[in-house]
């Protein structure tokens, strides 16, 4: 894959988060619900895209990770706009697709969506997923250079058509502002000092230097996120971040692609190494790069007041 060496260093991030989030979700999936041990087994050090896993890819296939993430972005470049009606309607898009992977909170969300117009699911403590953060950089990008303010509203926005959760919903904003410092180049350090410590404050669960090895991290958002963390964090390259954190099994393809997005926004598309780029399946890849240039260009947009989130969507008479 050829990128344009004049492009400025916000477009390098840009699209190197959208790539980077493909990556980290080809390169996961192959090894998702394995164990450290079996992947030690069976392959050694996991290092390349190479596909099969429990979904039986082609090298270079994504999952719902990425594909939910362009659905949504499309939408929004569409529409001009973020509110939870695109966001719902582009998901129940996606899966009307029936995609190659989908969780069950997801499904769940989709459908209440479907049968009911709200673009709100009921509140649950059982919904601590990693689905609303795997999914969030289209709105990261939508709103780069507006408020935080906008940012968080539009995180919700899409976040709770299927994942109305306190500690997912923490997570995912935490995420979506270390993307956004990364993206305006801030340093590990800043993150730290800022979402990071906010977020531990908030939620100690999330602590992840204090605990024993980490290994095998579930869908659980607080799983997730402690795997994504200490690979992101103590790492100094994009492909030391991705192999770290895949290597641990459990919800690779996951923790992959949202450790891939960090590390994409932080390194920048010339960071990702090249194998891994032409590995991706050509039209990924493709539709990665130009939605990030294009919600770019677009940005900041407009985020939607929070009103009528627990009301079916009200449209103008023919």
């Amino acid at each position: 894959m050829k990128i344009p060496s004049h492009w400025s260093l916000a477009r390098q991030r840009a699209v190197g988060a959208y790539l980077g989030l493909a990556v980290g979700d080809a390169l996961g999936a192959t090894v998702e619900f394995m164990t450290p041990r079996e992947i030690r087994t069976e392959r050694g050090v996991h290092r390349e895209i190479a596909g099969g896993g429990w979904l039986r890819l082609k090298p270079g296939q994504v999952t719902d990770d990425t594909t939910m993430s362009l659905a949504l972005g499309d939408a929004i470049l569409s529409e001009g706009r973020i509110d939870p009606w695109i966001a719902a309607r582009s998901f129940d898009g996606w899966m009307r697709t029936r995609p190659v992977d989908i969780g069950n909170t997801v499904r769940r969300g989709i459908l209440h969506f479907r049968h009911k117009g709200i673009p709100c699911a009921p509140p649950s403590e059982y919904d601590a997923g990693n689905g609303s953060c795997m999914r969030v950089l289209p709105v990261v990008l939508a709103c780069q250079g507006g408020s935080v303010e906008s940012l968080t509203l539009a995180c919700l926005h899409q976040g709770r058509v299927t994942h109305h959760n306190p500690l997912a919903e923490a997570g995912t904003l935490c995420v979506a502002r270390m993307t956004r410092l990364a993206l305006e180049g801030a340093s590990v350090e800043v993150m730290l000092r800022g979402p990071v410590k906010n977020l531990l404050e908030a939620h100690p669960d999330f602590k992840f230097r204090v605990l024993p090895e980490i290994s095998n991290p579930s869908g659980y958002i607080v799983e997730t996120l402690r795997a994504v963390f200490q690979g992101f964090i103590d790492s100094d390259s994009f492909e030391e971040c991705l192999i770290k954190v895949v290597n641990l099994g459990g919800d690779a393809d996951t923790t992959g692609a949202i450790a891939g997005m960090l590390a994409g926004a932080r390194h920048g598309v010339q960071g990702i190494p090249g194998r891994w780029l032409d590995a991706l399946q050509p039209e990924v890849a493709a539709s990665c790069m130009q939605q990030a240039l294009n919600l770019l260009a677009r940005s900041p947009m407009p985020v939607m007041p929070a009103e009528g989130w627990s009301q079916p969507e009200r449209r103008p008479a023919a």
